[in-house]
């Protein structure tokens, strides 16, 4: 399990980001190590403040494995940090993380917080058909992390899981759940401790 590219981007000007007008989304891959801070990779900035600017979205990470299905599912190339990620992963199940798990990445330590949630500026980003559908329903939305640890991390990178919860939600089922997926949603709520949110969704869901 290792990182293959690390990524970043400055907001740019563009027609069509949304209300805002700017977006950071185009992140290009670095050859060189990182310091990373508490709110994210040095030299990564981020345009919407408002929606992504939370410490508990300081990093995000999107797996080769998954943009590989995607290939072949769009019929084009993608290169890492297409999808707006910092840190692109081999040999990582990063769907599958379990919320709250960390992850020693050179010498800093990140937190798995949650899935990445499509948005319109993604969609006009990937200018692809129903993007936002097509993303959503094939369930491989990457993680946000926290910074636990300050440190550096470079590509080439080993990632060590360095602790798991040991009954956790995952990533990909806190998505499905998210979005309505009846099955996912039952097995966020068989986890000791989850949050109340969850029984309000399921009040409707599972009624």
């Amino acid at each position: 399990m290792r990182i293959i590219s690390v990524n970043v981007g400055r907001p740019v000007e563009a027609d069509w980001a949304g209300q805002l007008g700017w977006t950071a989304i185009d992140k290009q891959a670095v050859t060189s190590r990182v310091a990373v801070h508490e709110n994210g990779l040095a030299g990564d900035e981020r345009a919407d403040k408002e929606h992504h600017g939370s410490l508990e979205h300081a990093v995000y990470a999107y797996a080769r494995e998954d943009y590989d299905w995607w290939v072949v599912e769009l019929g084009r190339k993608l290169r890492s940090g297409r999808f707006g990620e910092n840190l692109t992963t081999s040999g990582l199940d990063v769907n599958g993380a379990v919320i709250g798990e960390r992850w020693r990445i050179g010498d800093a330590v990140l937190e798995v917080r949650g899935p990445r949630v499509p948005c319109v500026v993604f969609r006009n980003w990937m200018d692809e058909p129903g993007w936002v559908k097509r993303f959503t329903a094939a369930g491989r939305p990457g993680a946000y992390l926290s910074v636990v640890e300050l440190g550096e991390l470079g590509a080439g990178d080993e990632v060590e899981v360095v602790s798991r919860p040991e009954a956790g939600v995952t990533v990909a089922d806190w998505f499905r759940a998210r979005h309505g997926d009846k099955d996912a949603l039952r097995r966020v709520l068989a986890v000791p401790g989850h949050d109340s949110r969850w029984d309000e969704m399921a009040e409707r869901l599972l009624a």
